[in-house]
């Protein structure tokens, strides 16, 4: 299983980590999500292939903002 950890700006109560998790939930091969609004940070745990771009417009896409990681 591949794990992707994606930096979320927005989240503020478990409402938030919900509808994140359930979004991310409905894209195809997404198996499992852990949230933490305290840390700020969502894990997407995938069975295959799925580039992080598609993973973290999902999530802007519900409202939240992704802080990009400086290369």
């Amino acid at each position: 299983m591949k794990e992707t950890k994606i930096k979320v700006e927005g989240m503020v109560c478990e409402g938030c980590e919900n509808r994140v998790k359930n979004a991310l939930r409905s894209i195809d091969g997404v198996e499992k999500v852990e949230a933490s609004f305290q840390k700020g940070e969502v894990t997407i745990f995938t069975q295959k292939e799925i580039s992080k771009e598609v993973l973290e417009e999902k999530i802007e896409d519900i409202g939240f903002e992704v802080v990009k990681e400086e290369q």
